[in-house]
């Protein structure tokens, strides 16, 4: 059997993305560079510069490259357009809001901040969000095509709003990002909880990294997320990984939630289930009895967590972060009480430690950002020869 060719459409698609993704990565390059990068020949980058150009993503920058007296035939620079549109990403976490503008080079073009007071209500951080989204887009390309969000909260999977879960410490109410958001983009609003993105910028930080594991974060608020075959299991309605309702081992040897265990300790806000990090890394991190006894306490509370989520995951390992869970005493104190256990896994601190949440939402904000101009020049051939079709079928009904 032959197999079929590719259409001609197909394959000046694939080139255009060739060109594109090159140009994504350089600044700017001439038509023999893209020619090299690609392993295309030189009349079919040509053609494909032309049709990019046309399109309005592709433009010569007036620069030359230097010709004549043996060196060859002089040559145009060529780099993508301010009109290709940048893409907005946002962290909303109990410190504030957090706002950047990137474009398909992976640079952030604009960063903004908004403060937010203790405990956060829907109708503030909306308007922090409103405002950010504004600040962001000052002076911005005419299209600003999408925005990622990372939410220090729970979040619906079906429709990206923030829900409030008995005990979350963070936002007293629902908060619907997408319907803040959507009038600042021409594309998509992607709503996911911090402890998501912070455990795909783990997965990405190293390609030789398990496809297998469980991030723990330790912080203010207390998450997990699963991460199977490569890919972070959300669950049926987006909640999954919400930890602080798990039944482990309490002060007192006795079974109590794990959010409890803080509580119990002293450890947690005033007027908040929010766990005061500097009270415990006061309490938990000396050197004297009473703080080992309370790191040994924390130990045995977090381990009963893992214990739960290597029976049901079955992860190759477990990844901690946060601000208080990576600090080598408790990593101590977890790994020897979890070792313990009949079943246990490898334990080690994350490897991105700078804001890890808003660096995994940038990461995707890119990726999604870069294919969208991929696909800009197929979406703009696809309505040009959809019009006649629509017309004459209007014309047939007349």
């Amino acid at each position: 059997m032959t197999a079929a060719k590719p259409s001609l459409e197909l394959l000046r698609s694939l080139t255009d993305e060739h060109v594109l993704r090159e140009l994504m990565r350089a600044r700017r390059l001439t038509r023999a560079d893209l020619a090299h990068r690609t392993g295309l020949s030189k009349p079919t980058v040509g053609e494909s510069v032309r049709r990019l150009t046309e399109a309005g993503l592709v433009a010569d920058t007036g620069e030359r490259t230097p010709g004549g007296r043996g060196r060859g035939r002089v040559g145009s620079y060529y780099a993508l357009t301010d009109h290709v549109g940048t893409a907005l990403v946002f962290s909303i976490a109990p410190d504030g809001v957090v706002a950047e503008r990137v474009d398909a080079h992976g640079e952030t073009v604009t960063r903004t901040r908004q403060e937010i007071t203790r405990p956060a209500r829907p109708a503030q951080v909306a308007a922090a969000l409103r405002t950010a989204a504004e600040h962001a887009r000052h002076d911005a390309a005419p299209t600003t095509r999408l925005a990622v969000v990372s939410a220090a909260d729970p979040v619906d999977r079906t429709t990206g709003r923030l829900i409030q879960l008995p005990d979350a410490p963070f936002l007293l109410g629902e908060l619907d990002p997408v319907e803040v958001l959507t009038p600042y983009v021409a594309g998509p609003v992607i709503v996911d909880n911090d402890v998501n993105w912070a455990a795909q910028a783990e997965r990405d930080s190293n390609p030789a990294a398990p496809r297998d594991f469980a991030y723990l974060h330790l912080g203010e608020g207390l998450g997990c997320a699963v991460v199977s075959d490569g890919e972070i299991r959300r669950g049926h309605t987006g909640i999954a990984g919400e930890i602080a309702h798990l039944i482990t081992l309490g002060p007192h040897g006795q079974a109590t939630r794990l959010i409890e265990v803080f509580g119990e300790l002293g450890l947690r806000r005033a007027d908040s289930t929010a766990i005061d990090v500097d009270r415990l890394l006061s309490s938990a991190t000396g050197h004297g009895a009473q703080a080992a006894a309370t790191r040994n306490t924390l130990g045995q509370a977090i381990s009963g967590v893992l214990a739960a989520i290597v029976a049901l995951a079955d992860p190759e390992l477990v990844v901690i972060g946060g601000s208080w869970g990576t600090r080598p005493a408790m990593v101590d104190a977890i790994s020897s009480a979890f070792a313990r256990f009949p079943r246990h896994v490898p334990v080690q601190v994350a490897e991105v430690t700078e804001q890890p949440s808003l660096a995994g939402a940038r990461s995707d904000a890119i990726n999604r950002l870069r294919s969208a101009i991929v696909a800009a020049p197929r979406t703009a051939a696809t309505q040009v020869t959809a019009r006649p079709g629509a017309a004459s079928t209007a014309d047939a009904g007349d």
